[in-house]
């Protein structure tokens, strides 16, 4: 049986190329996209390569940055935007095959194995994608060319911008034995720190590593990352318009100013709770679990979680559930500078509504209340239907 013929295209600094391919003009100043200052939300989100020469990192302060490139230029983001151009270069790659899987807004793996007679190899179909994107679009993107997905993502991080790299069975240890463990996809800060104090330091470590050894380190895991390091890897490419399965919805606010008292941390709540809910309805889902993370002003978080009585897609309840854990477990006394509710443990709302059936009567009036919302404001906008106790507020949300 043949190897498959896995490709990994990603966009080189997508928001920032976006930019840059709107106005031209920015492609010769140093460049960032970032959240809005006023709002303490000044992230670095992307830059160009200009700023990157400048030492400017994603994720960043934007006042780190300016310090390192005081005249870098900064845009606000525009997602929508952005979700555009993600559009149009998944329809470049569509062309090729109907074995496209979207990664994230700016990646995608493609099965081109049964494209080569039509498009020629591997290679050839990376550098026409990358020749394509560049002419039409007006962005570059890296591309990984290998046998499995794992290795053509890590193919298409080794070189960038505008590069194909080819990742065969014949040269994978070379190209990637030797760099480090950190570099492995899916390896987070954890798994890394366990695996350098065990002495692991590169990825060819870890392939030479024993399962049972790993195992016992990070778990079942463990021996999946032991899998890919190895080139086991046999994921499928998923076809166009394939959605993964949703394991959680959350959303994360950075106020304006400091939470002070329940009073702000109602406010915050009701915004983040009521959007995580709207998502689950949406979706078709309700979560089993809720969790906050909270973060003080000198960048401290803390997680809390609450598994449910019953599932819910209900912004009344999993606010309270929000409420009960942030009252449980900090001192209201102090300030709180970042809220993010998450709910997990997702089931089928069809699935939630026969576990949900002695339900009673108000919290069928709420089901109905909160359906209608979403209806009036999927019709008229967002802003149609506001709460009052945050119109005009001073904490940033709308």
């Amino acid at each position: 049986m043949r190897d498959r013929i896995i490709l990994h295209s990603d966009c080189n600094n997508f928001f920032a190329s976006v930019e840059c391919a709107e106005n031209p003009l920015l492609w010769d100043v140093p460049l960032a996209v970032a959240g809005e200052r006023e709002k303490r939300r000044g992230i670095i989100l992307a830059k160009n390569n200009i700023a990157k020469g400048y030492g400017v990192k994603t994720a960043e302060p934007i006042w780190q940055a300016l310090k390192k490139c005081p005249d870098l230029v900064i845009v606000p983001p525009r997602h929508s935007l952005y979700e555009k151009y993600s559009q149009k270069i998944n329809s470049i790659y569509s062309d090729f095959t109907d074995l496209v899987e979207k990664f994230s807004i700016d990646e995608s793996w493609l099965d081109v194995t049964g494209s080569t007679k039509l498009f020629g190899n591997g290679k050839k179909i990376a550098d026409t994608i990358r020749k394509r994107v560049k002419e039409e679009l007006g962005i570059t993107v890296s591309v990984g060319v290998s046998f499995n997905k794992i290795f053509a993502k890590m193919g298409s991080d080794y070189k960038k911008p505008d590069a194909t790299t080819v990742i065969s069975r014949e040269n994978y240890r070379e190209i990637l034995y030797p760099l480090p463990v950190s570099d492995m996809i899916f390896i987070g800060r954890s798994a890394r720190e366990k695996l350098y104090n065990a002495n692991i330091r590169t990825i060819g470590d870890l392939a030479a590593a024993k399962d049972n050894f790993i195992e016992k380190l990070l778990g079942k895991t463990g021996l999946v990352l032991l899998g890919y390091a190895r080139g086991e890897d046999n994921s499928p490419v998923m076809p166009i318009g394939y959605e993964r399965e949703i394991k959680s919805i959350g959303k994360g606010l950075t106020f304006s100013r400091n939470l002070l008292g329940i009073g702000d941390v109602r406010k915050g709540l009701l915004v983040l709770c009521e959007y995580i809910a709207f998502k689950m309805r949406e979706k078709g889902l309700k979560c089993t679990v809720v969790t906050v993370h909270i973060k003080d002003t000198e960048l401290k978080t803390i997680s809390r979680q609450k598994h449910l009585d019953e599932p819910t897609y209900l912004e009344k309840e999993i606010f309270e559930a929000a409420e009960e854990l942030i009252l449980a477990n900090w001192n209201m006394k102090k300030p709180i500078r970042m809220i993010t509710v998450t709910g997990s443990g997702m089931i089928s709302a069809d699935i939630g509504g026969q576990m949900s059936f002695f339900e009673d009567e108000g919290e069928k009036r709420e089901e109905k209340l909160e359906f209608a919302i979403d209806k009036i404001r999927k019709t008229y906008g967002k802003g149609s239907i506001k709460k009052a106790s945050i119109i005009n507020n001073d904490l940033g949300i709308e």
